[in-house]
Formats: C-alpha cells, sequence, structure tokens
C-alpha cells in the first residue's frame, strides 16, 4: 500500500483540492515545499483536467493530488427544479435577472465518465483522490495499474470500509468542521456529524489504511494534534485560500476577514449537496426557505446563475465561499511560506 514515503512526500500536509480555488500554481507551490498540492478537476471537462495537470506538472517535478468527484448520478426531477427556481425569483428579481427556465447537471460524476478515465490513465498523476465516493473496482484497477496513488473521502466509519475494501491506499477522515462539501457517499442517509478528532481516532483504530486528518486544522498546533491522534497527515484547505496563488476573488478574501467566518453554515441550498460555507445572504435566505433543493449538481445550475447576477451589480453575497469552521485563523502569505510556517509551528508543539 502507498504511503507518503513512498511518493516522497516529506512534510505531512495535504492542501485540499478545493475544485474553483486550487490552482496549478497553489498545488506545485505546496509540493514544492514539501507538502502534498492538490487540485480539484471535478467542475471541469477532460481537456480543462489535462490543461490542469500539465500547468501543475510544469511548475513542480514533486508529487501532486488530482481530485475527482464521484457523486451519484444526478435525478432531473422537473417539478422539483421548477419550484426551485420559483422559489429564488425574488432574489434574481433584486438585480433585475430572470432565473434560469430550466436546470441541468453542470458537472459529470467521475463513475460516469470514461474519457477523464482515459486522460489520467494517460497522464498517470501521483496520487488520484475522490470525493462523495468511488469509482468502480475496474477503473480503480486501471489507475492502480499506471501507479497512481490512491485517495478518497470519508465522513463515517462505515464509508471508511468500503474504501478499505475497495484497496484504496489513504483515507481523507473529513470531519464536520471541514469546509465545502461533505464526502458524504449518500446524502440522503443520516449524518453522524462526526468531528474530526473523533472521526480520524475511529478510523486509525478500526481500519488498517493510513489516515488523513481533514477539518477545521489551521495551524501547526491542529496538525501536531493530528499527528498525535495516529493521522499520517493533516489535509488543509480553508487554511491556504487566502494565499496569492489561490484563484479565491477579492470578494471571497474579504468575506473570510469578515464576521461570515465567524459563523460558518454547512447549507445544501447553494449547490444541492451539504457544504460549510461562510455566511452570506445565501446562507441566511437559505435558513428561512421551506422548500428543498434539487439534486446535486443540477440545484449548482441555479446558484451558480444567481451568483452571476448579484456579482453583476456589485453584491457578492451569494458566492460559494466554501469555508471550514477555523476560518477565523486564516494567514495570508504565499503558500510556500506558509507550509514552512505550519510545519515549523507542528515541530514547536511537540
Amino acid at each position: 500500500m502507498t504511503n507518503f514515503q513512498q511518493l516522497g512526500v516529506v512534510i505531512p500536509i495535504v492542501q485540499a483540492p478545493m475544485a474553483g480555488v486550487a490552482t496549478p500554481e497553489l498545488a506545485a507551490a505546496v509540493s514544492n515545499a514539501g507538502g502534498l498540492g492538490s487540485i480539484g478537476v471535478g467542475a471541469t471537462d477532460v481537456a480543462g483536467a489535462r490543461a490542469m495537470i500539465r500547468a501543475t506538472r510544469a511548475r513542480t517535478d514533486r508529487p501532486f493530488n488530482v481530485n475527482l468527484f464521484v457523486h451519484a448520478t444526478a435525478q432531473a426531477d422537473e417539478p422539483r427544479e421548477q419550484q426551485w427556481l420559483q422559489a429564488l425569483r425574488p432574489l434574481f428579481n433584486e438585480y433585475d435577472a430572470e432565473p434560469p427556465s430550466a436546470l441541468r447537471a453542470i458537472y459529470t460524476s467521475f463513475a460516469d465518465d470514461a474519457a477523464m478515465l482515459a486522460m489520467l490513465v494517460e497522464e498517470a498523476p501521483a496520487v488520484v483522490s475522490f470525493h462523495f465516493g468511488m469509482p468502480s473496482a475496474d477503473r480503480i484497477a486501471a489507475l492502480k495499474a499506471v501507479g497512481c496513488a490512491l485517495i478518497a473521502s470519508a465522513t463515517n466509519l462505515n464509508e471508511a470500509r468500503q474504501i478499505e475494501a475497495a484497496g484504496i491506499d489513504m483515507i481523507v477522515a473529513q470531519g464536520w468542521e471541514a469546509g465545502g462539501h461533505r464526502g458524504m457517499f449518500d446524502p440522503s442517509l443520516p449524518d453522524d456529524q462526526l468531528g474530526t478528532t473523533a472521526l480520524t481516532r475511529m478510523l486509525v483504530t478500526h481500519t488498517s489504511v493510513p489516515v488523513i486528518a481533514a477539518g477545521g486544522i489551521m495551524d501547526g498546533a491542529g496538525i501536531r494534534a493530528a499527528l498525535a491522534l495516529g493521522a499520517v497527515a493533516a489535509q488543509l484547505g480553508t487554511a491556504f485560500i487566502a494565499c496569492p496563488e489561490s484563484s479565491a476573488d477579492e470578494a471571497y478574501r474579504a468575506a473570510l476577514r469578515g464576521e461570515g467566518a465567524q459563523h460558518t453554515v454547512m447549507t445544501s441550498a447553494i449547490s444541492g449537496r451539504p457544504a460549510r460555507c461562510l455566511a452570506n445572504r445565501f446562507t441566511t435566505w437559505a435558513a428561512t426557505n421551506g422548500f428543498d433543493a434539487p439534486d446535486y449538481p443540477i440545484a449548482y445550475d441555479a446558484g451558480k446563475a444567481l451568483n452571476a447576477a448579484a456579482k453583476a451589480v456589485g453584491e457578492a453575497g451569494f458566492g460559494a465561499q466554501w469555508a471550514g469552521q477555523g476560518a477565523p485563523l486564516h494567514r495570508v502569505m504565499q503558500a510556500s511560506d506558509l507550509v514552512a510556517q505550519l510545519w515549523q509551528e507542528a515541530n514547536l508543539s511537540a
């Protein structure tokens, strides 16, 4: 089973993939600093994913992680989608915009994307990771055959045991504190909302697969705590959003500095799946809205359209400003400097 030492990753820090925020520049900077940088390609097509992989490879000769969404195929439900659009109409009207007439699934799951698999087999990145579930056994075997180390996210022990049984090399223990989308395999099932500490320890104790702790970790003390729990590394996402190498826009960065960072919210309204976000106008509206969002990523089509309409007139409160509960602990610095600072802090807190 591949581990970080075999990959040549010398600092046990993983920069979370953060599709739409993590750039090749960010991933390469983290990898060059000794950690494991990541790019998220679940929100792009095959050509876009290949371009991101090659752009990262042009900036580093060290391993980096390519992350994919493996969500269940979206189930269209036109009455539900129309009801959702009508619920959103007053918000669109505030910005002199019309909601879309219909919604579509804007992302293809890796489970349904043979072309993406073929590209990955050709490019053979050192690490490939999965969110929202796992691909089929033949896809796992194809990636392993070309030397890819594989990682998958789990939010509970049952998911972790499925990952272990599939022969995946490492598990990300995604605690309730984590920013962005919950990696739940089936969001229709109850969520035990396990925190990073409890989940990490549970997976370390009850599986034989190396565990990466994720959720709310922002500094060296948090990394040291994760390692003390038995994790082989800590994954940090929100800590890297404010780095100049990320593609977060100024509104996102300002929100990260603002009051909303102290009140992150888990919401399905933006995309159709539970995700932790900085408190903003969308999360406030969702808290008082009684409608169920359509399936992921169909709902995201509406969320993105609403954000675009609002941003066009200077309102940034409808963005997918994902962030974890540790958001107020973020620091603004170059990614390489942040990795060095985090590792120095982790060693000083030993």
